[in-house]
């Protein structure tokens, strides 16, 4: 495939189609008010990508419950309250042509005390002197996540996607390291996944027919087994339960390093799933109008952008006119980040990056 193969539409599931194959990734920014409310550097942000091309617009991680925060001004989607500011991000995306999804998250045991969070952990063993939550603790968690789904609907999103990476709450039930419960959501891999499946499958039953599910999973860290998360995502797929895949690696191109699919890339172990009418998408340093066509080659339906965009707002449209286009070089400097639009919230944030933004400047 080539470059140009970018901008051919891709029919999705459940609602309308995405224009091209560029999706903004989920990117936590930090700067929303405290309360989670979208801000007017939120505002900003998302009317900037809205005039940038993409196919799909995703939000930065949404709490869906005010106990799961993880980061200072996160966004939020939990109360009422967040929906005038959620309402008004979706309508500048939608008039820029492009689809939207909120990120809905939950912080489970990584739940940070100091910003208002309250540890949630599968496990007893996880986090010195906080118990395990109950299998009702767990069955309301699921709940906000439907209820922060509905707000999504209402609030005119095409969509949302769950967050189940990173170690969040869904990532760490799914690890036999973190789940050593004893209830139904412990033990089996059928077990740890039943957090996630009720999640989506709760999501489909209140938002009907029309409502778009993406489902975000890494495969890295916190004891998480590549051959049970492979045959996990098998039957999702099987079972045309998402309409979107989005496989979040450090490198696209990464391969594995021991197990039964040691020397393959992990996109690919992921990629010869049978699909059915799935779609696919990896994240990972796609810097270049290059790299973001050959995963097309690689089995990707779409490619996820995260720091490409933050260098460069617009990346699809600097695709379209170059095919050639390569990101600036990082780190790159604060003003650079400045004369791009990006609040000093946002700056702040990328700070703590590694290689991003240029010491002292």
């Amino acid at each position: 495939m080539s470059v140009s193969d970018l901008f051919k539409p891709l029919t999705l599931l459940h609602g309308p189609a995405m224009r091209n194959r560029f999706m903004m990734a989920p990117l936590t920014s930090q700067q929303s008010d405290y309360d989670g409310t979208a801000s007017k550097y939120d505002q900003y942000w998302i009317a900037q990508l809205a005039q940038s091309g993409y196919g799909l617009i995703q939000t930065s991680a949404a709490t869906v419950d005010a106990d799961g925060i993880a980061f200072e001004r996160q966004l939020g989607i939990h109360s009422d309250k967040h929906l005038s500011g959620l309402t008004q991000m979706a309508t500048a995306i939608r008039e820029g042509g492009g689809l939207s999804a909120v990120q809905l998250h939950h912080a489970g045991h990584r739940a940070k005390p100091s910003v208002g969070g309250i540890p949630a952990p599968a496990s007893g063993k996880t986090v010195q002197g906080v118990r395990a939550i109950t299998t009702e603790e767990v069955e309301r968690i699921r709940d906000s996540f439907i209820a922060a789904a509905k707000r999504a609907q209402l609030a005119g999103f095409d969509g949302i996607s769950v967050h189940g990476a990173f170690g969040w709450i869904l990532s760490e039930f799914m690890s036999p390291n973190l789940n050593d419960r004893k209830d139904k959501y412990g033990g089996s891999m059928e077990n740890r996944a039943r957090f996630t499946m009720e999640v989506i499958e709760g999501i489909r039953q209140a938002c009907g027919p029309d409502f778009q599910i993406g489902w975000r999973l890494s495969i890295e860290r916190y004891g998480l087994r590549m051959e049970e998360l492979r045959d996990i995502t098998a039957e999702i797929f099987d079972r045309e339960l998402i309409d979107y895949f989005d496989l979040a690696l450090w490198d696209s191109a990464q391969l594995v390093r021991e197990g039964a699919f040691q020397g393959k890339s992990m996109l690919s172990v992921f990629a010869e799933i049978p699909r059915k009418g799935v779609r696919l998408g990896a994240a990972g340093k796609i810097m270049s109008a290059q790299r973001a066509g050959q995963l097309l080659d690689e089995g990707c339906d779409f490619v996820l952008i995260a720091r490409a965009g933050i260098l460069q707002r617009d990346f699809p449209l600097q695709v379209k006119a170059n095919p050639m286009y390569d990101s600036p070089e990082l780190p790159v400097t604060a003003d650079y980040l400045r004369q791009g639009g990006l609040s000093e919230r946002f700056i702040e944030t990328m700070r703590g990056w590694q290689t991003f933004v240029r010491p002292g400047s």
